[in-house]
């Protein structure tokens, strides 16, 4: 053997002898550590047993416990607040795996949202107009994070893998665990809204409910809005003048006079029948005085001349923008002054490249014979009172086409995670829609499902 051989073969055999030194040194640290957290459990079960004394003997002395008190105006403006969940999604997803990220992504699936009766007395007061949106903003909490760390990058599953910032994502773990979804409003019935495409699972804790106004809540809606309407400027001003001038209405009126052809038309014979009637008896007497039953005040005969003037010209416009059809350019009518700002340019949105057009593409969603036959054995939400008992019924799906609909929007988003999409070899997925649970598995640009069975008696109470 080569002298450099000998001297390596001594190295690794230092090597060993200080790796297993070190072995025994953490194997001493463990012990300790049992040691101390046994020592320390036994302190605090002494301390516990102390504290139940003390409370059992001054028992009657202490007050009835009071229920807990507002936050302080201090409290309030730091933004230390306690929330209280005022209801709890009843969902067609009753686990995390396969309930969708976004509520776009699954379009029938449904929930219900009882409010709680220990907010208000009586919570269907609360939903009083509601029913007049269509959609509706869900303030809710990421109950099932499993934890409550948070990381400033996160990989979301779309991304594949690269590292974004947190507040660029809809990531569940951030600092305050809240989740925001648009959901549609299908009917509200006493104190329970009934809602469609959601992506909450069963059991989330909800802590608001807000409209949704696309005049307030969408950027585009701002931004077409303008530009249907006169801009925002010293132009509707003068025309605001222009109007009060035309009426003879002092400077701070809001009146605004907005009439069409026909009531236009009425208006004018109204005004003509009265002023023709005051200058005939006017000229039948020849003199100033004239019957109390129909006299008009000067100011009031002038005031009915320019009322009548401005309603015939405002026909003869209508009537001649009519005649001139198609041969004359399209001219925007005078709009009503609304209560919204007023939006430039400058009002459109961005978003990022990857939402559009995302690393992982899109699935095609197969189903096998054999699950396909399975499915159909489903009964609907709406009939299952009225079928045979033996036969698995759906919860909040109303069809066998919206079941199939559902799996086929939350298979073609690729509900799996990064890891299990690039690391695992298992290719099967388990996931769970309303009382069915979906076997399926993942091929190259695709993902079949395999079966559809009912679920179990524990799982579909939850």
């Amino acid at each position: 053997m080569s002298p450099l051989c000998e001297c390596c073969s001594e190295h690794m055999d230092k090597l060993n002898q200080q790796v297993s030194v070190m072995r025994k040194e953490i194997k001493n640290l463990r012990q300790t550590l049992d040691s101390a957290i046994r020592a320390h459990r036994k302190q605090l079960l002494a301390v516990q047993a102390a504290v139940s004394k003390i409370g059992l003997s001054e028992e009657v002395k202490a007050p009835a416990p009071t229920p807990p008190s507002p936050p302080s105006p201090a409290a309030l403006e730091r933004g230390d607040i306690q929330t209280v969940p005022i209801g709890y999604i009843s969902s067609c997803f009753s686990v995390k795996n396969g309930t969708p990220r976004q509520p776009t992504i699954c379009g029938p699936s449904r929930a219900e949202l009882r409010i709680l009766p220990s907010v208000f007395n009586n919570p269907e007061h609360a939903l009083v107009g509601l029913e007049q949106y269509s959609h509706v903003w869900i303030i809710f909490l990421f109950h099932k994070n499993g934890h409550l760390s948070y990381k400033a990058k996160v990989r979301p599953p779309r991304l594949n893998g690269q590292r974004v910032g947190v507040y660029s994502t809809r990531s569940p773990h951030r600092p305050n665990a809240l989740g925001l979804t648009l959901a549609k409003l299908d009917k509200i019935h006493g104190d329970t809204l009934h809602l469609s495409d959601i992506d909450m699972i069963a059991g989330t804790p909800v802590l608001d409910i807000k409209p949704y106004i696309p005049e307030y809540d969408s950027p585009d809606t701002r931004r077409s809005y303008e530009e249907d309407s006169e801009p925002c400027n010293s132009n509707t001003d003068q025309m605001n003048d222009d109007k009060r001038n035309r009426t003879n209405l002092p400077e701070g009126s809001d009146i605004d006079v907005q009439l069409n052809t026909e009531d236009r038309g009425a208006a004018s014979d109204y005004v003509g029948n009265l002023l023709p009637e005051e200058k005939t008896n006017t000229n039948a007497t020849g003199s100033s005085h004239i019957s109390a039953q129909f006299s008009l005040s000067k100011d009031l005969s002038n005031v009915l001349e320019e009322v009548k003037a401005f309603v015939n010209q405002d026909v003869f416009l209508s009537s001649e923008s009519k005649n001139r059809g198609s041969d004359s350019p399209k001219t925007k009518p005078p709009l009503l002054e609304v209560d919204h700002p007023c939006y430039g340019e400058e009002a459109y949105t961005t978003i990022a490249g990857w939402i559009r057009e995302p690393p992982v593409a899109s699935l095609d969603v197969r189903f096998s014979l054999h699950a396909e036959r399975e499915l159909a054995e489903f009964i609907p939400a709406q009939l299952s009172g009225l079928s045979e008992s033996h036969r698995p019924q759906f919860k909040f799906l109303r069809s066998t086409e919206e079941a199939v609909a559902a799996i086929r929007g939350v298979l073609s988003a690729d509900p799996r995670s990064v890891y299990r999409r690039t690391r695992c070899k298992d290719r099967l997925f388990f996931f769970t829609l309303d009382t069915a649970d979906i076997t399926c598995w993942f091929g190259q640009g695709f993902a079949e499902v395999l079966q559809v069975k009912p679920v179990e008696p524990h799982i579909a109470s939850v």
